[in-house]
């Protein structure tokens, strides 16, 4: 899952990134609201994490625009600004979540998790496809009931796939969801993920659609 943090404070900006990479989410930071509007034109994101005090265009900003734009990404404003009017005039604007600074990254983890939930139109983090189990919360994958070891980009691509079972994803697709602006990517990334997760889980639970991409078969 792709993750756009709009964060001008540097420090914060950086730590905020490096944990959601930990989490086995894709991050893409930017630093003004400006920048975020025109990134938001062009690439598409699971969740927003978004702070108000912003240079160029502040976040009440951002959000005008995102919402205007019809852009029904979720929404977590995390800032500073604690006054009941700001996160009232906030969530009103189109946030989905307000979280005052200083934050707990747990308690951040576990509001994406919700918002994110709500726009698949899920009630937990279970996903099962066939005999596949997903524990988002956990970031934990189960075959048959048994624990299957993955690598964290095993990880992020099988949840890819399984949060939209039988849907055909190109080879651009995936590489979106699993790279950063900032990540070198090799020419064969996927293909090579691919083979490695077909001998955890099967060589027919994924297939491919020539010339179209991959996708995850509930059978």
């Amino acid at each position: 899952m792709r993750v756009l943090v709009v964060e001008d404070d540097l420090m914060i900006g950086e730590s905020l990134s490096e944990a959601l990479q930990d989490e086995a989410y894709t991050v893409d930071w930017v630093k003004d609201g400006r920048q975020a509007i025109l990134t938001l034109k062009v690439q598409p994101y699971d969740i927003i994490l978004l702070d108000l005090g912003l240079p160029e265009v502040d976040g009440m900003g951002v959000l005008t625009a995102i919402r205007d734009a019809k852009i029904e990404i979720p929404v977590l404003i995390l800032t500073a600004r604690d006054q009941l009017k700001d996160r009232i005039a906030g969530l009103d604007s189109g946030a989905d979540d307000y979280v005052v600074k200083p934050f707990e990254l747990g308690e951040v983890f576990a509001r994406m998790r919700v918002l994110i939930r709500r726009s698949q139109g899920k009630a937990d983090n279970q996903v099962s496809v066939g005999n596949l189990s997903l524990d988002t919360a956990h970031k934990r994958v189960m075959m048959d009931g048994d624990p299957i070891d993955l690598t964290a980009k095993e990880y992020m691509l099988l949840t890819t796939f399984m949060l939209s079972p039988e849907k055909v994803m190109s080879k651009n697709a995936l590489e979106d969801s699993l790279y950063g602006w900032g990540d070198e990517v090799e020419s064969n990334a996927v293909e090579f993920l691919i083979h490695s997760l077909r001998k955890k889980v099967g060589q027919d639970r994924i297939k491919n659609v020539r010339g179209l991409g991959w996708y995850i078969s509930n059978v």
